[in-house]
């Protein structure tokens, strides 16, 4: 109890210390616009079978839950690999491959997950705790996994019965389901990652709607109905294809031709006009997540390797990355750029959740005069240059570019470098890199959101941020069980951040999806992913 009321006491001042310093700030504004998920398919008839074809808006990386870090990975995984759970439209969680929510005892160090039965992979193996022990086993203890820090500080992951997997901690770990939710919860074929378990991605093999069946680099990636799902019977498509199509205006055009019947993260220029044709229903929701820029502060030799000194002055001078987030005209620039379909975002916790307050929420004014002047205590020569990576589409550059001509008002240099967005993930984890305009699709818990991207020795700690400080606050707010406290601490979190920005959050964008009236039982809730796995053509299509 002394360690903890000395940690608790050194958090208190920290929070003082931070408060004194933290810049002017005003509310996030609300959305105008309406959410619409999509609508599960029910009792209206469908026609069986049939192939989907989506225009998928980048290319994942491999296909590999314990490894990956796309958004894009998790469109494709979302009909063929479950998770223990899932968000509802509500942001709720509920139970997928899990039966209930977990049994967590009164210390919080013991969680028992209890799992389906009856149930097969779809090579045939047999899904049962055992399997869900070593897909959690890998994602804990698998070198190269993203997925570590998101589960926890782990003492022993155990299946206890044939429908009981038990994970004990050293400390309460509170996120856990949400992870669980995402990528953290996604169950391997113990007998797929026997035979291959470095190459698991190249032929994933999971429990799900639909199964793999083959990828064709920058082009496209097609997967089948699965006749060993479990239920099969709510599964229509034969297959979907999935193709590559990173241009929006190529989207546009090939869902107006009928040629694709589903396209992700359309362009607010494109949205206005394809809103108004009949064969065509947008979809839209809010985001968990944010975009913004990765300032390379440490990170040298790879995501979460030890930390090494960069020699720059906005790696080095926390002022000089305070003043980059000063001359960020953000409401502005969603304006101008997004014709105000997405919002501003200033802090990694998303609105309309839980632990979102005005505090946590909050954004620094602009303040280029402010900015100029950081610069100058800093003693850097004006403009002071920035070498930005930014992927190679419409919406990015033309933000990258709207970005620069703001920044410059406050007396840096933006120098853009539009990249394959495949070497942008790349860079991200070598290091190699000074400045990323990159997002994150989000999460429901703020752990999710924090932790992961900012705790010293994180795989995805891609900045190479090393706070003691920081370290404290993200994780006590994890081990708390307390929601009261896990919010003042996010709080606190917050402030730490807008004073240090390791990462500039910029907008938060709203999940765009447009699909053929053709189509139905299409959702996209805020978490992100397009589920397609129980989508149908309708029963009255032609041709």
């Amino acid at each position: 109890m002394l360690v903890r009321s000395t940690r608790m006491a050194v958090l208190g001042v920290v929070a003082a210390v931070l408060a004194a310093c933290a810049p002017t700030q005003h509310a996030t504004p609300t959305a105008t616009h309406v959410d619409d998920y999509g609508t599960p398919i029910g009792t209206q008839p469908v026609r069986e079978g049939g192939d989907l074809v989506m225009g998928l808006s980048n290319e994942p990386d491999k296909l590999d839950p314990t490894t990956s870090s796309s958004l894009y990975m998790r469109y494709v995984m979302s009909t063929i690999c479950e998770k223990l759970y899932d968000n509802d439209a509500s942001g709720n969680l509920v139970p997928q491959l899990a039966t209930a929510l977990p049994d967590i005892s009164p210390d919080g160090l013991t969680v028992t997950i209890p799992v389906r039965s009856g149930i097969q992979f779809a090579d045939g193996t047999q899904f049962n705790a055992a399997a869900v022990e070593t897909s959690l086993q890998r994602h804990w203890k698998m070198e190269g996994s993203q997925r570590t820090g998101e589960i926890g500080p782990i003492d022993e992951i155990e299946a206890v019965d044939s429908t009981h997997v038990t994970i004990r901690y050293k400390e309460p770990f509170a996120p856990l389901t949400a992870a669980l939710a995402d990528r953290a919860g996604m169950i391997m074929s113990p007998a797929a990652l026997k035979e291959s378990e470095k190459n698991f991605g190249d032929h994933p093999v999971c429990v799900g709607p639909f199964k793999f069946v083959k990828r064709v680099p920058n082009t496209s990636i097609q997967v089948a109905r699965d006749p060993l799902y479990y239920d099969a019977k709510n599964v229509h498509f034969d297959s979907i294809t999935y193709r590559i199509m990173p241009d929006a205006k190529t989207r546009s055009a090939n869902l107006r031709s009928g040629d694709i019947q589903v396209g992700d993260t359309m362009s607010p220029m494109d949205i206005d006009s394809l809103v108004k044709l009949p064969q065509l229903r947008v979809l839209q929701s809010g985001s968990f997540g944010f975009q913004g820029l990765y300032l390379n502060i440490g990170n040298v030799d790879g995501a979460g390797k030890p930390v090494k000194p960069i020699n720059t002055a906005i790696a080095k001078d926390a002022r000089v990355r305070l003043a980059f987030s000063l001359a960020t005209d953000r409401e502005s620039l969603v304006k101008k750029v997004f014709n105000n379909w997405y919002d501003t975002a200033c802090t990694p916790i998303a609105p309309r959740t839980s632990y979102a307050t005005q505090a946590s929420t909050a954004c620094p004014l602009f303040d280029p005069k402010r900015s100029k002047e950081l610069l100058e205590e800093a003693g850097v020569q004006l403009p002071y240059p920035v070498t930005m990576q930014v992927t190679n589409t419409q919406d990015y550059l033309q933000y990258a570019e709207a970005l620069r001509d703001s920044v410059a008002q406050g007396g840096f240099d933006l120098r853009i470098v539009p990249t394959e967005y495949s070497a942008m993930l790349d860079a991200q984890k070598r290091g190699t890199y000074e400045a990323l305009l990159l997002g994150w699709s989000g999460r429901l818990d703020p752990d999710g959101n924090t932790a992961r991207f900012l705790t010293t020795g994180s795989s995805g700690n891609y900045s190479g941020y090393n706070s003691r400080e920081l370290d404290e606050i993200l994780g006590w707010a994890a081990h708390s069980t307390s929601a009261a406290q896990r919010g003042a601490l996010y709080e606190q979190a917050v402030r730490f951040i807008a004073r240090e920005n390791p990462f500039i959050y910029t907008y938060r964008l709203r999940n765009l999806t447009v699909h053929s009236t053709w189509v139905t039982g299409i959702e996209v809730y805020a978490d992100g992913a397009v589920r397609l796995g129980k989508a149908a053509f309708v029963a009255d299509r032609k041709g």
